[in-house]
């Protein structure tokens, strides 16, 4: 499973330009998130592991972005994650994957959140406005969700104060990814979150797809709780190996 999901979540959250290098995937988005903008080892690797590093090192360097890589327990080589760290690289972002069984459960759309398939303007600017969002990372986002290939789904949570919650389903394979999770910090505390998580498994469960995966950092426990409450099961930790050009 764990291959299947990372396999699903590359393409649930794409980034502008990729190549496949010796069963790595190496992925650019002009720097907006480390997803978007690292290095996959996720398929069997045969060159000389060093001379490999070194050549995406130079890679990222041009672009001049930081070399990134993305761990989880089925990367090729085995033993690449000590590598890297012998090679200078920083441990960041430590990652649950997390897993639900959508089979019998009764999910159903909450009481003032809207559904729709396709990316709006207003989506965009209630989700920059509550993560507080740069507005150089605005355009990289948007290009993101618009490159999305997989039939998607954009969920707002409205009431009398405004847009308080928002987020965004990816399905495909019978999963549903959940991305973009966010309550306005203002709004926070009151199940808003959760509403907008079950309506996007709703959606998703009414188009065939029988689980749900996230993933989330683990130094965020506020939503570790959310999804715990919703049924959500850990499945496995990533982390990313970090070289800068300091």
């Amino acid at each position: 499973m764990i291959r299947a999901i990372e396999e699903i979540s590359l393409n649930a959250w794409p980034s502008f330009q990729s190549m496949v290098y010796d069963g790595w995937v190496i992925r650019f988005a002009d720097g907006y998130t480390r997803r978007a903008n690292s290095i996959n080892p996720l398929y069997f690797s045969s060159l000389d592991v060093d001379e490999k590093i070194r050549w995406c090192e130079e890679l990222y360097r041009e672009k001049n972005l930081p070399a990134v890589y993305k761990i989880t327990p089925v990367v090729f080589p085995e033993g690449l994650d000590e590598r890297l760290a012998a090679h200078g690289y920083q441990k960041e972002a430590l990652t649950s994957v997390q897993v639900l069984e959508l089979q019998g459960m009764n999910l159903r759309l909450s009481e003032g959140v809207s559904l729709q398939e396709q990316i709006s303007t207003e989506w965009l600017k209630e989700f920059s406005r509550m993560t507080s969002m740069e507005g150089s990372t605005q355009e990289p986002h948007r290009q993101i969700l618009e490159s999305i290939l997989p039939r998607k789904c954009f969920a707002a949570l409205r009431t009398y104060e405004g847009v308080v919650a928002c987020g965004l389903g990816v399905l495909q394979s019978g999963f549903i990814g959940l991305y973009d999770i966010i309550t306005d910090p203002l709004s926070r505390r009151r199940g808003f979150g959760q509403k907008v998580v079950e309506s996007l498994l709703a959606w998703g469960q009414q188009n065939e797809a029988d689980k749900a995966y996230l993933q989330v950092m683990l130094n965020n426990p506020t939503a570790m709780r959310l999804y715990a409450r919703v049924g959500f099961e850990e499945q496995y930790h990533y982390w990313y190996r970090v070289k800068r050009w300091n």
